[in-house]
């Protein structure tokens, strides 16, 4: 005899049923079939510096257990930028972080979604996009416009469950971290840290809390 706890209900996990739904309509862009867990979303926010000033932006926040983990290390809601193609997240997030800016907008095209809401270089871009579903010149050029907003040697941190780098790597143009993998994620998976190398010296690395 199962337990009631064994079996949620949908009002019970409502994020994971929304998350289902939004993969059956569009899988190439929500990528998940549920919301990144506890310890993932941690590891992501922990190579978040929160001292370090500008904005902080969030691509693909889904309903925002990586957004609740850069809260809880210390970035002030009103510093993050979260940019959600998908309107019913886009206004779950703004019940949930009313003093985060939530933008409803395409990610890949990050430079002009936000261009008329961040007035200073960001300090880091997280990011939860299904990157396997673009070509790679479209990868490279989402890190190229998310280092071009940044101050130098800011992270752009991604995760995935894959055992490759979801941005094929280029030395000459960016330095790359991997996490360990996280086994307490289903699935598990790694975090990927990306930093520009035209500014190598200018800024010092961040190792993630617990990566």
């Amino acid at each position: 005899m199962l337990h009631r706890s064994a079996c949620p209900s949908p009002k019970e996990r409502p994020d994971e049923v929304r998350f289902l739904q939004s993969w059956f309509q569009n899988p190439l862009r929500t990528g998940a079939v549920s919301p990144s867990g506890r310890a993932l979303a941690r590891t992501m926010a922990g190579y978040v510096d929160p001292e370090q000033d500008g904005p902080v932006i969030e691509l693909g926040p889904g309903t925002g257990p990586v957004t609740a983990a850069l809260v809880a290390r210390g970035v002030a809601p009103e510093r993050l930028v979260l940019i959600e193609y998908n309107p019913e997240f886009c206004k779950l997030l703004r019940l949930r972080f009313p003093a985060a800016t939530v933008i409803r907008g395409d990610a890949y095209d990050m430079a002009r979604t936000v261009e008329s809401h961040i007035d200073r270089p960001a300090a880091a871009v997280v990011s939860s996009l299904p990157l396997f579903t673009r070509p790679a010149p479209e990868r490279h050029g989402l890190l190229d416009q998310a280092f071009g907003l940044s101050v130098p040697r800011a992270p752009f941190i991604q995760f995935t469950y894959a055992v490759v780098s979801p941005v094929p790597l280029l030395p000459e143009r960016f330095d790359a971290h991997v996490s360990q993998r996280i086994w307490a994620n289903l699935p598990p998976a790694r975090v990927w840290v990306y930093r520009s190398n035209m500014h190598r010296a200018a800024a010092p690395e961040l190792n993630a809390v617990g990566a």
